[in-house]
């Protein structure tokens, strides 16, 4: 008997890739399911100049949509690139049904032609202007090229490397425009996932640039009283991967940080133990606060749980609170 499972994505290439990939591997895990793809623009996707707290922040901008069709019913599940799942809310009736084996969390420099590494290296970053829309990214370039400018830059990820080689401006969420970047930073597995990984000029390592939390994991996420659904998702989740999507949300709920807060979280396992290195970043002052904790990997949350108190702490709420944007823009 056939079985039909509606998953929802985003249509961007690298989310398409990434629900393929799902798709494939429910088919060959349940070969009764017939795996149907949904695709959706979320307002985040459609607007790439404003600030994404204008929608909500991040579960506004991107998954909000998605998720309220798996609510409804219209959708069997969604799939999320877990960074882009909000940490510090509940998502009252759903849950992660599976997260795919982790990808290269890292982060990577992307350059246009014409600039090499030693450039940057060399001028501390000095006359470059370097791309992300990220506070994390932000606080950690400026640590490795001091004199670098950081610049406003969105889009889905083969779209960001074509404006930097067109030299395409950037427009702002207030007006007017930036730029052209002649650098982007941007995620390892995403350009993996659209086939640019031979644009990497350098990985940088997670003790150069903590990851985002649950950086290169793939989540799909169900109603909860969907067994069955839930059943099916089961049979293609990773439990290393789920391990460490509950210990560095974990870090999100307690700090409670807003959609881009200057927060980092990533952990390790080995054997029976995990690693979980996190930190808050003060972009403005140069401040970080990092805390690392090792403690029994079957007990991922209350890991994440000590890791978010310690920051607090020493002091991340002051810092998270003064990164949180006062007005609606």
């Amino acid at each position: 008997m056939t079985v039909s499972m509606r998953i929802g994505t985003r249509k961007s290439t690298m989310a398409l890739a990434q629900t393929e990939e799902i798709a494939r591997r429910l088919s060959a895990a349940a070969p009764e399911l017939n795996v149907e793809i949904v695709k959706f623009e979320p307002v985040g996707d459609r607007d790439q100049t404003s600030n994404l707290l204008r929608h909500g922040g991040k579960g506004g901008a991107f998954v909000g949509e998605i998720r309220n069709a798996v609510r409804s019913g219209a959708l069997h599940a969604a799939m999320h690139s877990l960074k882009d799942m909000p940490g510090n809310e509940d998502t009252p009736g759903l849950v992660i049904g599976a997260t795919l084996v982790r990808d290269p969390p890292t982060d990577a420099l992307v350059l246009r032609e014409g600039v090499t590494l030693e450039d940057l290296r060399r001028s501390r970053g000095e006359g470059f202007k370097i791309g992300t829309n990220a506070v994390r990214r932000a606080a950690y370039i400026r640590r490795l090229f001091p004199a670098i400018e950081v610049i406003h830059y969105r889009g889905a990820a083969d779209t960001r490397v074509r404006k930097l080689d067109e030299r395409e401006m950037q427009q702002l969420p207030g007006g007017g425009e930036v730029g052209p970047a002649d650098a982007l930073i941007m995620a390892r597995s995403g350009l993996e996932r659209v086939g640019l990984a031979n644009r990497i000029a350098c990985d940088f390592s997670p003790l150069e640039m903590l990851p985002a939390a649950g950086q290169g994991i793939v989540a799909v996420e169900c109603a909860a009283n969907d067994w069955e659904t839930r059943r099916y998702l089961a049979l293609i989740d990773d439990p290393a991967a789920h391990l460490s999507c509950d210990a560095e949300r974990e870090v999100l709920w307690v700090l409670n940080g807003h959609c881009n807060s200057p927060i980092a979280a990533y952990s390790m396992i080995s054997g029976h133990e995990m690693s979980l290195t996190a930190s808050v970043l003060d972009e403005a002052g140069g401040h970080f606060i990092e805390v690392t904790r090792v403690g029994p990997a079957d007990r991922p949350r209350e890991l994440g749980r000590a890791v978010g108190l310690d920051l607090l702490d020493k002091g991340a709420a002051e810092i998270i609170e003064r990164s949180r944007p006062q007005h609606d823009l």
